[in-house]
């Protein structure tokens, strides 16, 4: 097990000279910008809108992408028979216990729960509606 994490409590001379460091750069950086008298609104107004794709251009994107797909399995037909086979042969010849099918379902398991976690978990800079939090 592990020993548990002690709090750090930090110096209150510390943060204030990190504060003021943090507000001078911001406040340089502030002096240092250069105001474009609205060139840079006046630009991105000019642009055109971008081009949005016609609605039938999904569909057939799919369907040509499947008479590819079919195309090529159709071209070797005795591959995928000859794969499967191979794969077949592979896999039976290793031995399998109980131990090791409680392990890929552990893993997979494993696997799951990490992947949810981390889709699901909330967002550290959006909790509010659409505003950073504090």
């Amino acid at each position: 097990m592990t020993a548990p994490v002690e709090k750090i409590e930090s110096d209150p001379a510390f943060d204030a000279w990190l504060e003021r460091a943090l507000a001078d750069d911001a406040a340089e950086h502030r002096a240092a910008h250069v105001d474009d008298a609205g060139f840079t609104a006046r630009v991105m107004a000019a642009l055109p809108a971008p081009l949005a794709a016609p609605r039938w251009r999904k569909p057939v994107e799919w369907a040509l992408w499947g008479v590819a797909g079919t195309a090529i399995a159709a071209s070797l037909p005795g591959l995928a028979t000859d794969l499967a086979r191979e794969m077949f042969r592979i896999l039976a010849s290793q031995p399998i216990s109980l131990a090791h099918v409680a392990a890929a379902v552990l893993a997979v398991g494993a696997a799951t729960f990490g992947g949810a976690a981390f889709v699901l978990k909330p967002d550290a800079c959006c909790l509010g509606a659409g505003t950073p939090s504090a």
